[in-house]
């Protein structure tokens, strides 16, 4: 007894008082009362807070969803197949998570965070709330630093900041997801984390992604977040709130994340198939009254952190995608009024072989120029009202066969500057390609060249300034501004290249040096 100090008698004592009600609390367990559909009913769980996660005696994991007065609405994140009337449900305490970390780099994973492709397990302790409060507006500041694209129609007139939702917005098959896949690939050698949520796609489309990304090691910075068509729609549901707490662990570290959610109209239906299941009452087009709140509080959690929070950032790249061009329709028109911009593709002009199919005249960006590097905004000038002037007045001369002067050198102009703003697949441009291309196209010096010859022009040209005028294009890079001089050095450059071809200005004459 003499052995025994006072100090350790009151260290007992403390961690007897401090851990009472851990040790006396009694879990709460409730019972089904009917089970079908990835969804059940349970009777019991009065103390059950929306959003928990509950554990079912079969294993399964579920999140409570709805809350009535005996009830709960639990949605299963897993099979129901031994799930019947009667079956316990044990309460957890805690919110729905997903393991974050320097792990998930380069995996592809399901919605909740465990790994599909076959590489073994996540090395990772550490796990986020897939629902999480967005920053407070004292947190943040202003967007100003560009998130680059690498596709000249989208950095020079709709330019991206880091912090911003730019919304992708068109019909099926029009390019939206290899917009999301370019900025993606242009991130490469970088200091930006992405992140793609692929949602109701088909397996084999994401096989297909995933193999691109690897082909360009973009996977090497890149998360993929998989919630296939034949998963279940809960899963589909959490997919992006998954993505976005995995994209908050880096934001929070100061880093800064781009994250792609492709797309939220297949979220909204697997959300509309999960409420009307838990019998909530159906709105417009069948959707439950809060499908606005549903992507405003995933959109939200995107933003600019100040210094004093760690400077980090998630930008958020949704893809929405339409029927017949419609932007009218409702989940479009909620997303619309959520995000910073949106970049509209059109059908019409995607067949007619304008790829990126961008509508210059329904697409914007709200941030605007305050995220664009000086350099590009001053190369780009009026590019937009040159495009729309250019727009309308080749609707207007369709039926005329006598044209002016200079209506004909704004139809030449305008038929160039469309086919210069073409780019393939995969090819994100560096910035001191894309300056120097406007520069060359606003100063009107491919008027000469055939309009189907320009895209060689363009790729030769800028091989020929990279060669010859390499401090300029390193400075360009660098400093990234554009002075009077440097415009004058970039269309004197222009003119020696064009000097060394033989322009013929009949199209399909091919150009050929001298």
């Amino acid at each position: 007894m003499s052995n025994i100090r006072p100090e350790e008698v009151i260290s007992v004592l403390r961690n007897e008082i401090l851990n009472y009600e851990d040790k006396t609390a009694v879990a709460e367990i409730g019972t089904v009362i009917q089970a079908g559909d990835g969804i059940a009913t349970v009777y019991g769980l009065t103390r059950a807070m929306y959003g928990e996660l509950v554990t079912f005696e079969t294993g399964v994991e579920g999140i409570v969803q709805s809350l009535e007065s005996k009830t709960a609405g639990v949605v299963l994140l897993g099979s129901d197949h031994g799930i019947v009337e009667g079956s316990r449900v044990t309460r957890s305490g805690k919110k729905a998570g997903v393991p974050v970390g320097e792990a998930m780099i380069g995996r592809v994973v399901n919605a909740l965070g465990e790994p599909i492709d076959g590489r073994g397990p996540i090395q990772t302790s550490e796990t986020r709330p897939i629902e999480n409060p967005a920053p407070g507006v004292v947190e943040r500041k202003s967007v100003t630093v560009p998130m680059a694209t690498g596709i000249l129609a989208i950095d020079s007139m709709f330019p991206i900041g880091r912090g911003q939702r730019e919304l992708i917005i068109g019909d099926r098959q029009t390019g939206k997801t290899s917009i999301a896949v370019d900025t993606i690939l242009n991130q490469k050698g970088g200091d930006v984390i992405c992140i793609y949520v692929a949602i109701g796609q088909k397996a084999s489309t994401v096989a297909q992604l995933v193999n691109t990304l690897q082909k360009y090691d973009a996977m090497d910075y890149t998360v993929v977040v998989s919630a296939s068509a034949s998963d279940l729609a809960p899963l589909q549901y959490i997919a992006p709130y998954a993505g976005t707490a995995m994209a908050e662990y880096f934001m929070y570290k100061g880093r800064d994340v781009l994250i792609v959610y492709d797309d939220l109209s297949k979220h909204a239906v697997a959300y509309r198939a999960m409420s009307l299941l838990l019998k909530r009452p159906p709105g417009r087009e069948a959707y439950p009254g809060d499908v606005f709140y549903l992507h405003s509080r995933l959109l939200e959690r995107s933003s600019r952190l100040d210094d004093e929070h760690g400077g980090g950032s998630i930008t958020a790249l949704p893809i929405i995608e339409t029927l017949a061009g419609d932007v009218s329709a409702y989940i479009p028109t909620n997303v619309i009024s959520i995000t910073d911009g949106q970049i509209f593709l059109e059908s019409e002009l995607f067949f007619s072989g304008v790829r990126p199919a961008v509508n210059v005249g329904l697409s914007v960006s709200r941030v605007g120029g305050a995220a664009q590097t000086k350099a590009l905004k001053k190369a780009s000038g009026n590019l937009r009202i040159d495009l729309a002037q250019y727009r309308e007045m080749e609707v207007f001369t369709q039926f005329s066969s006598d044209l002016d002067a200079s209506t004909k050198e704004l139809l030449d102009y305008g038929d160039r500057l469309i086919e210069m703003l073409k780019q393939p697949l995969s090819r994100p441009m560096s910035l001191h390609d894309q300056v120097i291309s406007l520069v060359a196209a606003t100063n009107k010096l491919m008027l000469s060249v055939p309009v189907r010859e320009i895209k060689r022009f363009q790729r030769e040209m800028l091989d020929y300034m990279e060669e010859k005028h390499g401090e300029l294009v390193e400075k360009i890079e660098k400093e990234k501004v554009l002075t009077d001089e440097m415009i004058q050095e970039i269309v004197a450059g222009v003119k020696e290249y064009k000097e060394s071809l033989e322009l013929t200005p009949e199209a399909g004459v091919p150009l050929e040096k001298k």
